[in-house]
């Protein structure tokens, strides 16, 4: 299957890596309008370089589009290779509004087309055993959450890439672009949130969206939950999520089970070797994760199955996300909207 890629910068660049590390796939085009990062991308990997996804499209046939341009162009690419029949894999968000979405989700399924999330962390088998586990209830019935991405972005961060930081095309600041990973995680263990209120603020960064945001959460099981997502914290922690049950604590540090706490015994965690990005800088150093959610991708296309996280799957996170700003914008207590 012939993959192309748009968007020229690190994360562009993990999607080649993935990709490369599948059988069966041949990454054959990267795209984007940054002239200099395409084509640097293109000559490393022999690649075609185009400025744009018309034009690549136009250049060569593609089966399957790996979108990594600033989020709030994601509705706009998938439609277009969805128009010319080609599945797409697009980097999370799926887009930075829901009408966006639904705009992308329509697209894909009036062309037939498989759409995917790369939401990695629904395909690290570590959390997908955790998944089971909760669900099979051996912490019992869930009933405190704690969850943190208290992480540090260097005002360069912001400088040196225009879109970040800026609501047509982040969405929001450290919730819709960097706590957004842990956003779906929370839904894909433990299923729906039905409440939320929040506060954000810009506390450290010159940036017109959120450095910062706080909330509280019900979820539809009847657990209450925090959430705190920040790229002021220096130096950096990684992220942390408790989950409490009647029956015991499970605990998630970065991307690893840190440890089963358990009435019945206490199990030590996984460790994975592997890594997405660090508590202090947005460079993936090592592609796995994204190979992984590429793997499941061609499998699913392959089996006529749906991916690990498909376009009304990756719905749900920003459907959480909008309750959390509207309730930061309003001081009050809001309804999560579900499909």
């Amino acid at each position: 299957m012939r993959v192309g890629f748009t968007g020229g910068g690190n994360i562009t660049d993990t999607h080649i890596r993935a990709v490369q590390g599948v059988p069966g796939l041949q990454p054959v085009g990267v795209c984007g309008p940054n002239a200099t990062k395409v084509g640097a991308l293109a000559a490393r990997d022999g690649l075609i370089s185009a400025a744009s996804l018309e034009s690549l499209l136009g250049q060569t046939p593609l089966d399957i589009v790996c979108i990594g341009t600033p989020s709030g162009v994601h509705a706009d690419e998938i439609a277009l290779a969805a128009s010319r029949g080609c599945h797409v894999l697009c980097e999370k968000p799926l887009d930075v509004t829901l009408e966006r979405v639904d705009t992308a989700i329509a697209a894909a399924e009036r062309a037939g087309v498989s759409l995917g999330i790369f939401f990695q962390d629904r395909c690290t088998p570590a959390f997908q055993e955790a998944r089971e586990a909760i669900a099979s209830g051996r912490l019992g019935r869930v009933l405190l959450v704690d969850a943190r991405v208290k992480w540090y972005r260097a005002p360069e961060y912001y400088k040196t890439a225009a879109w970040r930081g800026t609501p047509s095309l982040d969405g929001g600041g450290a919730l819709m672009n960097q706590g957004i990973h842990t956003v779906d995680l929370l839904l894909y263990l433990l299923g729906d949130v039905t409440e939320v209120q929040a506060r954000a603020a810009t506390v450290l960064h010159a940036i017109d969206v959120e450095d910062t945001l706080v909330a509280s959460m019900v979820f539809a099981s009847g657990a209450v939950g925090t959430l705190q997502a920040t790229t002021a914290a220096w130096p950096g922690y990684p992220r942390r999520v408790e989950i409490t049950g009647s029956e015991g604590t499970l605990v998630i540090e970065h991307d690893r089970i840190a440890s089963w706490d358990l009435k019945s015994g206490h199990q030590d965690g996984t460790t994975l070797t592997s890594a997405t990005k660090s508590a202090s800088t947005a460079v993936v150093a090592d592609a796995t994760p994204h190979r992984r959610v590429v793997e499941d991708f061609v499998d699913a296309l392959q089996h006529k199955r749906r991916p690990a996280c498909d376009g009304r799957e990756g719905r749900r996170s920003i459907a959480l996300a909008e309750a959390l700003y509207e309730s930061a914008r309003s001081g009050a207590l809001t309804t999560v909207a579900h499909d």
